[in-house]
């Protein structure tokens, strides 16, 4: 499973873990059947995963990704890490809204969603709670009243560790003023290495960074290197993607999202894909 980290320094998850929204269509587009999508959360904890990623706004038509996580797996194995969202959007119906209609990082807004994800998942404690910031990219905004909330939700017991998700370098810095920070949760891939300072940061810190749209949005000279990397080693081209990240740095963890049993095996096989030096100085 491409090794093992400590999420929150206390929860040992395999590095490659399981992201459920599209489970959900959430916000729109193709979802599985409620067969082949129960059939795929057992497969994946069959093969190893650990590290399930949620949120009750992946919710779409009826089709809610944490009831199906439910469903699915409850009760939930003992070393089982649940990590869900809450913030900017407070439901999936939030994203159609101006963003000053935006009632994810109020208060009332923010105790709403961890109840609502504590609720359709069966649980007395999430284990992270990542904070999002923004709602398509990352804003500037300070992210110290909704986190300071979240603190009170731990406080109280309904929390174990907090992260921070769509955030900028100096919103992490000054989260980790406020309470330690688990994880670390933005967009990062092969071709899109903005965060490459705030990846290395986190490892220093001992932070796990959790890329979203891992195998997404190549340029056509990536493609061509990832095409020719993943011949090599008769992969597929998300395979190398996720190889890269996995040996990227350490403390990446992985969590593509399918719902395909046959491509969450795929996922999966990534982590016995060694990427020799050659491919990485081809990857760039």
């Amino acid at each position: 499973m491409g090794g093992r980290w400590a999420l929150g320094r206390d929860l040992d998850v395999a590095r490659i873990g399981y992201g459920a929204m599209r489970l959900s269509g959430w916000p729109g587009g193709p979802r599985p059947d409620r067969y082949t999508a129960l059939a795929v959360l057992n497969r994946a904890v069959e093969l190893g995963v650990n590290h399930i990623d949620t949120s009750n706004y992946y919710s779409h038509d009826g089709v809610s990704a944490n009831e199906l996580i439910r469903e699915a797996l409850h009760p939930y194995p003992d070393d089982l890490v649940i990590v869900t969202k809450v913030g900017a959007l407070v439901e999936g119906s939030d994203i159609h809204l101006p963003a000053e209609e935006h009632t994810g990082l109020t208060p009332s807004g923010l105790r709403r969603a961890v109840e609502a994800n504590l609720r359709t998942l069966g649980l007395d404690r999430l284990d992270v709670v990542n904070l999002r910031m923004g709602v398509l990219g990352p804003s500037e905004d300070s992210l110290a009243e909704p986190l300071e909330s979240l603190l009170a939700l731990r406080d109280e017991g309904l929390i174990r560790h907090l992260g921070v998700s769509n955030v900028t370098p100096a919103q992490v810095a000054e989260a980790r003023r406020i309470a330690p920070i688990a994880c670390v949760q933005n967009q990062y891939n092969v071709a899109r290495r903005d965060d490459d300072p705030l990846v290395d940061a986190c490892a220093e810190a001992g932070i796990a960074y959790v890329p979203f749209f891992p195998v997404g949005g190549y340029e056509p000279l990536t493609a061509d290197h990832l095409n020719a990397v993943a011949a090599r080693h008769g992969a597929t081209v998300p395979q190398v993607a996720l190889a890269w990240l996995l040996a990227r740095s350490p403390n990446i963890l992985l969590i593509p999202g399918t719902g395909s049993p046959a491509h969450l095996e795929e996922n999966i096989a990534a982590a016995d894909l060694r990427l020799t030096p050659e491919d990485l100085a081809d990857l760039g």
